[in-house]
């Protein structure tokens, strides 16, 4: 057996041509979606990320804006941008590119953005709802990909045994919520998990996101397993990697993700559909207020 490549770009270029019809219906009524970033800081990578966020928008015809600051930056300078880009119905979804520098705390600014336009799926609010079920939110935008690149592959998930390596709020804990949503059995594993392999070779669907290259080989996979891999990490020569032993780990699942060109493309498409999202409740709001229902 060799496994299907699922190609993430091909993917992510399906679901952009969907949502553009969405942001073409929203232009019609004379309304733009609008995406915020903030950056902090001179990391190359944020860099490289944010340049993809804002190449993506202007594919689908999102207007965006990028709000720089210094590495040095006060927080509450920084909570004072995120407060006005609340109050700008010109934007509808506000992200603060991650890592920050030390000195800011991820969690104090993440809550200063507006429910509404959470489009990275960070709020607690966000995430409660993914706890209770709440079909209103916006999910993190890795998992929400994730969960897009198994539906376009007609994936089941019902009734499957997922396995998440890696236990992060961004992906991990938030992927395992949405596949429970969809009648999954859900395992994850983390850092301090005793003998992986004996989670990982009971998985239909293997998801992971631990951030260490190569660390699932073919032994640790049942055969025919579905293999997602959200890791991306910079080798010393240079190349970018997975946590997925790829070219062992092909031989024995029935589909797999590489990277690059996996689930990358997908992440940043989610946040597209999530802004596009944003802007449509907005606008249903804004209809809503100008043609109240009579009592």
């Amino acid at each position: 057996m060799t496994a299907k490549i699922i190609d993430g770009n091909a993917v992510a270029r399906h679901v952009r041509s969907e949502w553009k019809k969405r942001v073409e219906a929203l232009k019609a009524k004379r309304v733009t979606p609008g995406l915020a970033v903030i950056i902090v800081g001179d990391n190359p990578a944020s860099r490289v990320y944010v340049r993809n966020k804002v190449k993506a928008c202007a594919e689908v015809g999102l207007h965006s804006e990028v709000h720089e600051f210094a590495a040095d930056v006060a927080p509450d300078i920084l909570i004072r941008r995120i407060r006005e880009l609340n109050q700008n119905p010109a934007i509808h979804g506000v992200l603060v590119q991650l890592p920050l520098p030390a000195h800011l705390e991820p969690r104090r600014l993440l809550g200063e953005i507006s429910v509404e336009k959470d489009v990275d799926g960070f709020h607690l609010y966000n995430v409660g709802g993914l706890v209770v079920g709440e079909n209103n939110v916006f999910p993190p935008c890795t998992p929400y990909g994730v969960q897009r690149i198994l539906e376009y592959e007609n994936i089941p998930i019902e009734g499957q045994n997922v396995v998440v390596v890696g236990a992060s709020n961004i992906v991990g804990k938030p992927m395992a919520l949405m596949l429970m949503a969809k009648d999954a059995t859900v395992s994850i594993c983390h850092i301090k998990t005793r003998d992986l392999a004996q989670y990982t070779i009971l998985a239909d669907i293997l998801i992971v996101a631990a951030g260490c290259p190569g660390l699932i080989t073919a032994p640790m996979v049942k055969r025919g397993a579905v293999v997602i891999d959200v890791g991306i990490n910079r080798l010393p020569d240079g190349r970018l990697a997975g946590d997925v032993d790829f070219e062992s780990v092909r031989k024995k699942a029935s589909h797999i993700t590489p990277v690059p060109g996996g689930v990358g493309p997908m992440t940043v498409t989610m946040l597209i559909c999530n802004t596009v999202a944003a802007a449509e409740r907005s606008a249903a709001k804004n209809a809503e207020s100008r043609n109240p229902v009579p009592a």
